[in-house]
């Protein structure tokens, strides 16, 4: 697996896949955008995180070149800690490795390339797959914030965990 940054029209037919439902977009990205993703609404978000917070977008590439995840990523150099969000991967290979690898390649350019001493996401606590996987990787929950995202008839609690360099 090689990460590479995000390129719009490389990218984005293979994203745009990845969520079949509206719960999985909400979880995925707290409805920053509308479901079903369109190219504008989903670059406008981009664009603005990344004038407003740095945040870069990168993707996950198989040995074959194929888009296979994606995360954004910021780093406040104040603090050096890194923040990693809208992390997803096909859903076609969930379950198969392919999101703890791209998030531990994703921790080495945190570390070694943006020079981060901590690393933190957040992740909703009714998403426990991906909790699970943040948490086998050495993330640890810094805290939880109760209700904090509204879906339908469902409040959501979010939780921030965190990962220092080794």
């Amino acid at each position: 697996m090689r990460l590479r940054p995000y390129i719009q029209s490389k990218d984005f037919k293979h994203i745009a896949g990845w969520i079949d439902n509206e719960r999985s977009h909400a979880l995925w990205c707290a409805n920053n955008f509308p479901y079903p993703i369109t190219m504008e609404p989903f670059h406008s978000f981009l664009e603005k995180t990344m004038d407003e917070w740095t945040v870069s977008p990168f993707v996950a590439t198989d040995d074959s070149g194929n888009t296979v995840g994606f995360f954004r990523y910021s780093v406040n150099t104040e603090s050096n800690e890194g923040f990693l969000a809208s992390v997803i991967v096909d859903n076609k290979l969930r379950g198969k490795g392919y999101g703890r690898e791209m998030i531990q390649l994703a921790l080495r350019y945190a570390f070694e390339i943006t020079g981060a001493e901590l690393v933190q996401l957040n992740v909703f606590i009714e998403n426990q797959d991906a909790k699970r996987c943040y948490e086998s990787i050495g993330f640890v929950e810094r805290c939880i914030s109760r209700d904090a995202f509204a879906y339908k008839d469902e409040m959501w609690s979010r939780c921030n965990m965190t990962i220092t360099k080794q």
